[in-house]
């Protein structure tokens, strides 16, 4: 089965749904990794740059992840570009992949740029073109800093209704969490290591395990 992680920066996969990635591959399923943004040098230091690119490489090796394809948009400033120059370069991506299942960021979510990845896929991945494209499922994840970030309204919210017990790959994906060295946080805030594993216990309680990770479906297409 082959799995298309669709985040806005390079954390976001991590946070959200690492464990559940790193079931995939147990699993023996191909998993690709798009990052749509990329650090610009008028608002990074080079070497922070080079830093997050050698972050990635370290922790897509330590997923199993089958690529990774950086479209090199600018972070932080998606909203400065015209929607259909995100949607042609996801639609590519897509096309390339032909990925049965699609997990993104939450439209919901307080940072713009993950809100204009999650529209300009949705553009591509109308219902009528899902069969086309091979993907049969769509789901968003949630990323702690982002999520529970946004305001309180009723449009904007994360509703989770499918989990994926990772109770055999918490500490494995926290420990990959702490290869980000430019974004992981110090505990107590969000992208802590408590918050991470706080979450993840609250999640599975839900569904009476150890730990899970929890995902809003968008769309499902019986193949």
């Amino acid at each position: 089965m082959r799995i298309l992680i669709l985040s806005a920066h390079p954390d976001d996969e991590t946070i959200g749904c690492g464990g559940t990635m790193l079931a995939h591959v147990q699993r023996g399923d191909d998993v690709h990794w798009t990052i749509v943004t990329k650090a610009t040098p008028d608002r990074w230091a080079p070497a922070t740059i080079r830093a997050k690119e050698a972050e990635v490489e370290r922790v897509a090796r330590a997923f199993g992840i089958k690529d990774v394809a950086w479209l090199g948009l600018p972070s932080t400033r998606l909203t400065d570009l015209p929607l259909n120059e995100v949607v042609d370069a996801l639609r590519q991506v897509i096309e390339r992949v032909r990925p049965e299942i699609v997990y993104l960021v939450h439209h919901g979510d307080v940072h713009t740029d993950h809100q204009v990845v999650a529209n300009a896929a949705m553009i591509v991945l109308k219902a009528f073109h899902m069969r086309r494209l091979g993907v049969r499922r769509i789901l968003a994840f949630e990323c702690l800093s982002s999520t529970e970030a946004a305001p309180p309204f009723p449009a904007r919210a994360f509703l989770p209704n499918v989990y994926c017990d990772i109770t055999p790959y918490l500490e494995r994906k926290l420990e990959i969490m702490r290869m980000f060295g430019t974004e992981v946080q110090d505990d107590p805030l969000p992208r802590g290591s408590s918050a991470i594993r706080a979450l993840a216990r609250v999640r599975g309680a839900a569904i009476g395990v150890e730990y899970a990770e929890a995902f809003m479906l968008v769309r499902e297409v019986d193949a």
